[in-house]
């Protein structure tokens, strides 16, 4: 069969052609006829399967060119808008149009130009709101609304986003979903927006004779020499090793760079040109070995994939499938591998429980061990007050000899200085301090002082001043004055006043008091 029995004209059709997909996959037959009837369609089918052409094809076909935005896809992800967008340039070669591909991380301007005449816009949902609420973008004339990886984006948190955008479009538009795998979340939106969905579904996982599924029970300690081992002994042509977390990502990274492999990364701390740069590095053969979490699990066109190792499992069953989806794409052959410590063993049988997924067991001889170094250690010398990183700038490495700043009870890493016995060296080492002081924080030893002086943080000795004083901020001696008076900051001698007064501040002589009514 091909594309024309479909219905699809023959300038895309050839486009199509040019790019090496002359016969339609199984989802493909299914999806292309009812969507080109104007129904609603819900697509699954496994990773690889062709899906972003069951859906990519018929809008080109449907687009008309003498008219503005027509078509909208969002996707959850930056890379997969990317891969999208080159896809239908490619596809419309024969039938000019305007494509615009909108997404966070870059400069508002380019996309805003770009969108005044585009025909097909490919978004993420989080940048496309921005620019319907600064008015770049009209959605009431939009024919065919597409969600690629539908439960991703409800995974990720993106279904308010997609009602705000569902609530401005045009109420009898075309609504398409296609994913792997559709959750129970998606069905929110198939009950609420979509109008008698029709279901398109083919084979969900690789046939056993082209993907071949095995595990490694290993220590966790052990993981990283099972890894080398493995790259050594296997024949791969380019490998994606797949990591839970983004920090374990950058540290296997790092480590296999350490052995002179050649090794790039791609995670969600990265920044959009450095993915992007990883991505077309490992396209190319200049690297051979992707260090990747979820982001590049789904979604992302990466062909000519040999091995995928698992070196962590994930927690969603779900993930495991898009990950190993990532080799034997397109009808040819691959090996996954998960390194299975012994917390993971739940994990694993969740997994083959839900999806019934073949898996043996890998015996491996005796492998030799390899140093795992952490050059960023997360220990309570990089820890600030509570145990959390500080803010203000990057973890120190456990060499480092400052001690934390804050906290009780930590230990002061560096020698005390020469200072006298009672003193206590709290977290900061005293300089050279004469006298018994118990102050915290002592910036140096006291100057020069007259009499016994308990005071704190004095800044002299004190003038001269008459008679036995012991009253702090003394400011010079007391001018001369009659009686004995004991007040503060005396500005002078009291005028003349009768009777002993011991008032302080006596502005002059006491007026006579009056008498009490009785």
């Amino acid at each position: 069969m091909k594309f024309t029995d479909l219905g699809i004209s023959d300038p895309v059709a050839k486009a199509v052609a040019a790019q090496g997909i002359v016969e339609p996959t199984t989802i493909q037959e299914k999806s292309i006829p009812m969507i080109l009837e104007g129904k609603d369609v819900i697509g699954i089918s496994r990773t690889g399967s062709g899906k972003t052409a069951s859906f990519g094809i018929p809008l080109i076909e449907m687009i008309d060119t003498n008219k503005r935005l027509q078509g909208l896809i969002i996707t959850p992800t930056r890379e997969l808008a990317v891969q999208i967008s080159q896809e239908l340039v490619k596809w419309s070669k024969h039938k000019p149009m305007n494509i615009a591909t909108i997404y966070g991380g870059v400069s508002i301007a380019p996309q805003q130009k770009a969108i005044r005449t585009a025909h097909i816009v490919v978004a993420t949902p989080g940048r496309l709101c921005d620019h319907i609420q600064r008015g770049n973008i009209t959605l009431k004339q939009i024919k065919t609304f597409i969600l690629d990886e539908a439960d991703k984006m409800v995974e990720m948190g993106f279904v308010e986003d997609i009602e705000r955008v569902l609530a401005v479009t045009n109420p009898e538009r075309q609504i398409l979903l296609f994913g792997a795998t559709i959750s129970d979340e998606v069905g929110y939106i198939k009950r609420t927006y979509m109008k008698k969905p029709m279901m398109a579904e083919a084979q969900l996982h690789v046939d056993k004779d082209l993907l071949e599924q095995y595990y490694v029970d290993i220590n966790q300690n052990m993981k990283f020499s099972c890894l080398m081992h493995l790259i050594k002994e296997s024949n791969y042509e380019r490998m994606i090793i797949f990591c839970s977390t983004k920090r374990m990502v950058s540290l296997v990274q790092h480590n296999l760079r350490e052995y002179n492999f050649k090794v790039g990364a791609i995670h969600g701390d990265l920044s959009q040109s450095k993915r992007l740069l990883s991505i077309e590095k490992f396209n190319k053969g200049k690297i051979n070995i992707l260090c990747a979490s979820a982001v590049a699990a789904r979604g992302i066109d990466i062909r000519g994939v040999s091995h995928v190792i698992n070196y962590d499992l994930p927690r969603d069953p779900q993930e495991y499938v898009h990950r190993v989806g990532r080799t034997a794409r397109g009808g040819g052959s691959g090996i996954a591998i998960t390194l299975l410590a012994q917390h993971e063993h739940p994990l694993l049988r969740n997994i083959i429980k839900r999806y019934k997924i073949p898996l043996e067991e890998m015996e491996l001889p005796k492998i030799e061990r390899y140093t795992f170094h952490n050059p960023n250690p997360r220990n309570r010398s990089n820890r600030g007050h509570g145990g959390r990183q500080r803010r203000g700038g990057p973890r120190r490495n456990s060499f480092s000899d400052r001690p934390p700043r804050h906290g009780r009870n930590r230990l002061s890493r560096g020698n005390r200085d020469d200072s006298s016995d009672n003193s206590r060296g709290r977290y900061r080492s005293r300089r050279e301090s004469s006298g018994d002081s118990g102050g915290y924080k002592s910036r140096g030893p006291r100057r020069e002082s007259s009499g016994d002086s308990g005071g704190y943080k004095s800044r002299g000795p004190r003038r001269e001043s008459s008679g036995n004083s012991s009253r702090y901020k003394s400011r010079g001696p007391r001018r001369e004055s009659s009686g004995n008076s004991g007040g503060y900051n005396s500005k002078g001698p009291r005028r003349e006043s009768s009777g002993n007064s011991g008032g302080y501040n006596s502005k002059g002589p006491k007026k006579p008091r009056r008498a009490r009514n009785k």
